[in-house]
């Protein structure tokens, strides 16, 4: 495996990537769902939600309609807002690589489909805000509905960013894509929400196993 020390720019991607957040993610899509007249006993069948854009899933997941997923999406962020949003967890050993690469002098974004109003609050929350150059997410009127959107969004933020000095890093095929849509490549991450199988067929550069293998690559 060639090194990817040569990427100067590291676009991380943040739900399964810098932070584990299964259960505020399942918890908040349950009480949604919920609320829409879908039980779900057991949350834990909801990790694949965690990924893709939420309006599209509860449309193609569940029957909805457009306007009853935006509806659902409203109930979800009613709960995801006060209590979901913290119920999460960072990935042991991500603040030190952070801190480790900052040093090395790489230049980092956050490009997530969440809306970057919870974005914020939440690398705040965890102590790591400091590490990002630039945090690009989703918008609450959802104007960046696609992971393509928002990486287009972060690459705008860095007028040096180009194919050849620019990384992705992520968990699902949706990281791959949206990377690859900018001719840009995509490290996929193996502790996170996607397989072996989704990053290999989405053909990401690089695969890596763990945090510890992950700074391997980079450093």
């Amino acid at each position: 495996m060639d090194k990817g020390a040569a990427f100067k720019n590291l676009l991380f991607d943040l739900d399964g990537t810098l932070t584990d957040p299964a259960l505020g993610i399942t918890s908040a899509a349950q009480y949604a769902l919920g609320r829409m007249g879908i039980e779900i006993a057991d949350r834990s069948t909801l990790t694949w939600l965690i990924g893709p854009p939420l309006i599209g899933s509860f449309e193609e997941g569940f029957g909805l309609t457009h306007l009853q997923a935006l509806e659902a999406l409203g109930y979800y962020r009613e709960y995801f807002s006060e209590k979901g949003i913290f119920e999460n967890r960072i990935y042991p050993g991500i603040p030190e690589l952070l801190s480790d690469l900052r040093a090395a002098g790489r230049r980092m974004m956050v490009a997530t489909s969440k809306p970057e109003e919870f974005t914020h609050r939440i690398l705040e929350h965890f102590g790591i805000a400091r590490y990002f150059d630039f945090v690009g997410g989703n918008t609450m009127d959802e104007s960046r509905p696609t992971k393509a959107d928002v990486v287009s969004h972060v690459l705008r933020s860095r007028s040096d960013a180009a194919p050849e000095n620019t990384l992705m890093i992520g968990d699902r095929k949706y990281d791959v894509e949206g990377a690859r849509a900018f001719g840009l490549d995509c490290a996929g991450v193996l502790y996170g929400y996607g397989s072996r199988e989704e990053l290999e067929q989405a053909k990401a550069r690089y695969i890596v196993e763990s945090v510890a293998a992950l700074r391997d690559l980079l450093l």
